[in-house]
């Protein structure tokens, strides 16, 4: 993470880190996930631990993705190629961003494996229906549509610095996004073959409203806290989300989740997959391919040692018995989940 900080410029660390106006939505994706506390199981064998799950049919090394991020390109030269590369390696599903159109080409010829594009509906109907078809004809597993972004949010972090991300210049049709509505995914899940993603879905009525039209999975997301201020943790949502849709949908989740112990509190709680941003593109930032490949195996170990202590040695050993509400122990931010960051200093 300091060398991320290093390889990066003020605005786009300000990008990564940070969220829209007082950013407390950010600070309660952590929130959220630092008041549980694990109650442990002893004396189970679990001197054999399987990480292993399931995305979409497709078998995936652990129940974690890469989730779509905008501007990659921003981290690294080449991103595309080096995250599509490392997810494939790696044996996890990357979900690439609809930011730049030519993401979609970009990542679906370096990742071979389980893939996602994530769409903006920047345009009509015959546009999205465009989008979709290019999206299903390049490869990809399934097709989100991001519905959390009806209009641009208030990002004070570049204001204050007087930055304004070209992506976000560039932008057009947001007229669309905002026209946006459920009779469109309706349609849109009527009209397409591949399996359809809402992504940005924060309630037990939107995450039913969507099982009822047929979406193949309900995406708990609130934008990794860049887009509603004062908005709960992605967390916090899980179990009324979980009640709501009754298996009729897979859900994911993403939203503040960096270590092992984080990700193994969203399955217990009923994700089927969790999402990480901020975290691979640390490991972006610093060394490209190996980079994202280096916080992978960090996940992956932290995962299997949290499941082997608690007495886990499946992903379908974890039940709600394992988890039980507490008091956070640091004040939550951004980098809660690293408190021993204050104590570092590079030589």
């Amino acid at each position: 993470m300091t060398a991320a900080r290093a390889a990066l410029s003020d605005e786009i660390w300000d990008y990564l880190i940070g969220g829209s106006e007082t950013e407390t939505t950010v600070c309660r994706n952590r929130q959220a996930i630092e008041s549980l506390a694990f109650r442990p199981r002893v004396l189970r064998r679990v001197d054999k631990i399987d990480t292993g799950a399931d995305f979409l049919g497709k078998p995936v090394t652990m129940p974690v993705f890469l989730a779509p991020v905008g501007s990659i390109g921003s981290f690294w030269e080449n991103a595309p190629d080096a995250l599509g590369r490392a997810a494939t390696d790696f044996g996890v599903p990357v979900f690439g961003s609809a930011v730049k159109a030519e993401m979609l080409d970009a990542i679906a010829a370096a990742a071979s494996g389980p893939k996602v594009f994530q769409i903006y509906t920047r345009g009509d109907r015959a546009w999205i229906d465009g989008n979709i078809e290019r999206v299903a004809a390049a490869g990809y597993d399934a097709c989100a549509i991001t519905v959390d972004n009806a209009v641009t949010s208030r990002r004070e972090r570049d204001m204050l610095k007087g930055f304004e991300k070209p992506w976000r210049k560039a932008a057009t049709g947001m007229n669309h996004q905002a026209a946006f509505d459920w009779d469109d995914v309706k349609y849109l899940r009527d009209k397409h073959a591949i399996k359809l993603i809402i992504k940005g879905i924060n309630t037990a009525e939107d995450a039913a409203k969507a099982c009822e039209i047929g979406v193949d999975v309900v995406h708990i997301s609130n934008h990794g806290g860049r887009q509603l201020d004062s908005g709960r943790g992605t967390l916090k949502a899980l179990p009324e989300v979980v009640a709501a849709v009754k298996g009729r949908a897979k859900i994911f989740i993403d939203g503040g989740f960096c270590r092992g112990t984080d990700i193994v509190k969203a399955l217990i709680l009923g994700a089927d997959m969790v999402g990480i941003g901020r975290m691979y593109l640390y490991g972006l930032a610093t060394d490209g391919y190996d980079g994202v490949t280096s916080v992978l195996n960090i996940l992956e170990n932290e995962i299997a040692t949290c499941m082997a202590l608690l007495g886990a040695a499946r992903l379908s050993d974890l039940d709600g018995s394992l988890l039980e509400a507490a008091v956070p122990v640091y004040p939550s931010h951004v980098h809660s989940a690293f408190p021993l960051l204050s104590h570092y200093q590079p030589k």
